[in-house]
C-alpha cells in the first residue's frame, strides 16, 4: 500500500520512489530499535524512554490552549530558518507509540520522576500539571518542583566523570530554555565534561567542532543539520517549542529613540538617554537571596544590563557593531587573535581604574568559574592555554598578552571562535582587586555579590534582599548619566508578581516569555508590550546520568 500511493503520487519515477521507500522505512525502523538498550543503572538512559517520554505530550493541543496560540511547535533545539534539518525524526504526539516503547524497555511504572523548573508563573505550574496527566495517560509518574535558591547550581552542576557520571544534581527531568545569540551555543553544552543531564559522546564532540570550525554560515549548514540529526536520534533532550520574548513598559518611560531588541542579553538600548517620569523607573529580576555573577545568564538580570561594563557593544539583533569599553579593537585575518585597547580614564563605581589587568584576570576567572554561558565558555576555552591553566598545569594563560600602561590586550587563540565578537559585547569586566582572591570554584558564594561593584551606566547604593534593590547613575561612566534612579523587585525569570505590580504602578520596564502577561498587560491602561522576534527554544532535560 505504501508503494503503491508513493509510486502514483511521483508519477511512475522508480529512482524517486525508491529513495522515497528507503527514507520512510529507515525512519521507521529508527523510531522503533536503532540501538535501544540502556546504557547504565538509569531507565532514562534507554532512547526508548526517552523517545515515549517526547511523544506522551501533546503540544499541538498544550500550544492552542494553555499558550493560546503564541508559540510553535519544535522538532529540535535549534529554531526554524536556515540551519534546520529537513530530515528530523517525528516525535509529535503519539501515546499508543509511547506506551509501545516504554513496553519495550520493561518501564518500571512504580518510579516516579521528579520535574524540577525555575519559572514561578502560573502558566508554567499548569503546564507542569498538564504535562504530568499526559505522562499519567501512558503509564508514567511524575510529581514536579519550583527550584529557589541557587537555581544555576542545582539545575547545571556536572559530574566529576563526564561519561559515567554519577549525576552531580537530583532530578529526573528539567523544564527549561536555551536562549542563544549564536546557533553553536544550542550545542556546545553537550560536549563531553559540560553536560549536566547528557554523558560525553565523541562523536557528539566531534559534531561540535564541526559546527564551531568557521565563520561562514554556509559552510557550516551541512554540519547544523548533521548534528540537530544526530541529537534528535538519541533523544537527548525533548524540544517543546520556540516562543517570543515580550518588552512591556509604563507610559512614564520614554526610550527617546532607544532600540529595542533581544532584552535577555546586552545591547545598545541607549538606556543613559531614556526618559522616565518621575525619576524613578521600577522593575523586576532584583536580587531574591544574591547578585547573580554576569557570566552565567548575561542580561536576565537587571545588574548584568545596568551595573557591568563590557568591551563591545551590539545591535538589537545582538550583531557586534562597535566599542564599548575599548577605544578601539582589531581582529586578525585568520581569526587566531584579538586585540583591544581601553578607553581612557574607565573607572569601577568605587573609583579604582579599570585597566587590562582586570579584563585578564576576568577572562582567566571564567575559564575556572562553575557556571558559565556556552558562548563564553567556548571563547575562554578557545585561548592558547586555557586547558593548562584550568587543570592547573600554570599559573597564567600563554595566550593572553597585556600592558597596562598602554591600555592593550591581546587574545591568541588555538582555533577559531566564529562568535568571538559577540561574545565580548556580553561579558562583563569584573574588579581584580575585590575578587582577586576569591576561589573561582566558589566565585557565586563570595560576598561580593551581596553587593557586587562594576564599571558600568548604573552602581548599587542600597539593597534588602527579597525585598528591593536600589541603582543610581554613575557619573564616571563614559556613555554619559543618567537621568533616573532604578528600583529592581525580587523575581526569577517568569515573575509570578509581575500583573498585580503592573496594575499597582510598580512596574515600568522589563520582558517576559509568559504568553499569559501579554494580554493581561495590554489591557491595561499605563502598560503595553512589545513583541520580539528571538531564538529561544524550551524544552525538558532528560537526565540520563546514573543517580548517585
Amino acid at each position: 500500500m505504501l508503494a503503491s500511493s508513493v509510486f502514483y503520487s511521483i508519477g511512475g519515477n522508480m529512482k524517486k520512489l525508491y529513495v522515497v521507500i528507503v527514507a520512510v522505512l529507515a525512519h521507521l525502523m529508527f523510531i522503533s530499535s536503532a540501538s535501544a538498550q540502556p546504557t547504565n543503572s538509569n531507565q532514562l538512559s534507554d532512547p526508548r524512554v526517552r523517545q515515549a517520554l517526547c511523544m506522551a505530550i501533546d503540544m499541538k493541543t498544550i500550544g492552542e490552549t494553555l499558550f493560546e496560540d503564541q508559540i510553535i511547535m519544535a522538532d529540535s533545539l535549534l529554531p526554524n530558518g536556515p540551519m534546520k534539518s529537513p530530515n528530523l525524526p517525528d516525535y509529535s504526539y503519539n501515546p499508543e507509540k509511547a506506551r509501545q516503547l516504554l513496553a519495550e524497555a520493561n518501564w518500571d511504572s512504580n518510579r516516579e520522576l521528579d520535574m524540577v523548573f525555575y519559572y514561578g508563573d502560573q502558566l508554567t505550574a499548569d503546564f507542569m500539571a498538564a504535562i504530568q496527566a499526559y505522562f499519567a495517560d501512558v503509564g508514567v509518574k511524575m510529581s514536579y518542583r519550583l527550584l529557589q535558591g541557587d537555581v544555576g547550581a542545582q539545575l547545571n552542576s556536572v559530574p566529576d566523570d563526564g561519561v559515567n557520571g554519577p549525576a552531580a544534581v537530583d532530578y529526573d527531568l528539567g523544564y527549561g530554555a536555551r536562549a542563544a545569540i549564536a546557533m553553536q551555543e544550542y550545542y556546545n553544552t553537550f560536549k563531553t565534561g559540560l553536560n549536566p543531564q547528557t554523558p560525553g559522546d565523541p562523536k557528539m564532540d566531534a559534531l561540535i567542532e564541526k559546527i564551531n570550525s568557521s565563520a561562514d554560515p554556509e559552510v557550516l549548514k551541512p554540519a547544523f543539520f548533521e548534528i540537530q540529526e544526530y541529537q534528535m536520534e538519541k533523544v537527548n533532550i525533548c524540544p517543546l517549542y520556540y516562543q517570543k520574548l515580550f518588552i512591556y513598559e509604563s507610559n512614564k518611560v520614554d526610550r527617546n529613540g532607544g532600540a529595542y531588541g533581544n532584552a535577555q542579553y546586552n545591547y545598545n538600548w541607549g538606556i543613559t538617554d531614556w526618559n522616565v517620569s518621575g525619576g524613578t523607573l521600577q522593575t523586576n529580576t532584583g536580587p531574591v537571596e544574591f547578585f547573580e555573577q554576569p557570566w552565567y545568564n548575561l542580561g536576565l538580570w537587571i545588574h548584568n544590563k545596568v551595573v557591568f561594563d563590557r568591551l563591545l557593544v551590539a545591535d538589537g539583533a545582538l550583531q557586534p557593531v562597535g566599542c564599548s569599553a575599548c577605544e578601539s579593537y582589531e581582529l586578525a585575518a585568520d581569526g587566531l587573535s584579538l586585540t583591544f585597547k581601553l578607553k581612557e580614564g574607565l573607572t569601577f563605581h568605587d573609583g579604582d581604574d579599570v585597566t587590562v589587568e582586570d579584563v585578564a584576570w576576568s577572562i582567566r576567572t571564567a575559564m575556572k568559574a562553575p557556571q558559565m554561558h556556552a558562548l563564553i565558555g567556548n571563547t575562554v576555552g578557545s585561548i592558547k592555554g586555557a586547558d593548562a591553566f584550568k587543570d592547573g598545569s600554570t599559573d597564567d594563560v600563554a595566550g593572553i598578552k597585556y600592558n597596562i600602561a598602554d591600555r592593550v590586550i591581546t587574545l591568541e587563540l588555538t582555533k577559531i571562535d566564529p562568535n568571538i565578537l559577540t561574545t565580548f559585547t556580553q561579558f562583563a569586566i569584573l574588579p581584580k582587586h575585590l575578587l582577586g582572591d576569591v576561589d573561582p570554584l566558589k566565585f557565586q558564594q563570595s560576598d561580593f555579590w551581596q553587593m557586587p561593584i562594576g564599571s558600568g551606566a548604573f552602581k548599587i547604593t542600597e539593597v534588602k534582599m527579597n525585598d528591593f534593590a536600589k541603582f543610581e547613575p554613575f557619573d564616571g561612566y563614559h556613555g554619559g548619566k543618567a537621568g533616573f534612579d532604578i528600583i529592581a523587585y525580587p523575581s526569577y525569570d517568569g515573575d509570578g508578581n509581575l500583573i498585580k505590580n503592573a496594575a499597582a504602578g510598580k512596574m515600568d520596564y522589563g520582558f517576559t516569555k509568559n504568553v499569559a502577561d501579554v494580554a493581561a498587560l495590554d489591557a491595561m491602561d499605563n502598560m503595553g508590550t512589545k513583541a520580539v522576534d528571538i531564538p529561544y527554544t524550551r524544552m525538558m532535560w532528560i537526565m540520563q546520568y546514573p543517580k548517585p
